[in-house]
């Protein structure tokens, strides 16, 4: 379980492929306190950490989760939202976060507000997800606030900490992100008869 509040920036050292797995080598300011076998959001995506040394961890990806997400499309020097998983003793100050993305989205407007930044997003509704109006949403791996959302799309507003220390400041129109919908209205949906 995480909370959407990401700890650090990463930045891809190295990408190896083998089969259909796809290693990446992080460099990072958390990465020499990691432990193998621990599970940590990238991007939103929980993966296992698989190697650690002093300034770098490398984790799997299965061509599932390559199918699912955005990680497919790193690059090397790449930034990356990292979040390890949340203690039970601390504060929630995010949303509940399971760090299975649900689907990707498209990034369809960055606006700039004098101060902050406007983002909108379209996603395909016909996989059942559903954004409400103040609800929550986990934009890879971010816990953010929906704004003006309609059937396939939604806004999201930045505040200049957010942007300045997650990689949403490199994401441009066009672009893809992991998307993990709001847990509660997930189980709504489906209690609703509304399709997964």
């Amino acid at each position: 379980m995480f909370t959407g509040i990401i700890e650090t920036l990463g930045e891809i050292s190295k990408i190896e492929t083998e089969g259909s797995n796809v290693h990446f080598t992080i460099a990072s300011a958390m990465s020499s306190a990691l432990k193998i076998d621990q599970s940590v959001a990238h991007n939103g995506v929980c993966l296992t950490v698989v190697n650690v040394d002093e300034t770098t961890h490398t984790v799997t990806a299965i061509a599932e989760t390559l199918a699912k997400t955005n990680l497919a499309h790193l690059k090397v020097a790449d930034k990356i939202n990292l979040e390890r998983c949340m203690q039970m003793n601390a504060r929630l100050d995010g949303h509940i976060v399971q760090g299975h993305v649900d689907q990707t989205a498209t990034c369809i407007l960055v606006k700039e507000l004098d101060g902050s930044w406007e983002y909108r997003f379209k996603y395909d509704s016909s996989l059942g997800n559903v954004t409400v109006e103040k609800g929550s949403i986990c934009i890879n791996g971010i816990s953010l606030t929906v704004v003006n959302a309609t059937i396939d799309e939604f806004s999201v507003f930045i505040i200049p900490y957010t942007y300045d220390h997650t990689n949403l400041h490199q994401v441009r129109v066009s672009d893809e992100v992991n998307l993990e919908f709001d847990i509660i209205g997930k189980y709504v949906a489906r209690l609703m008869g509304i399709k997964d």
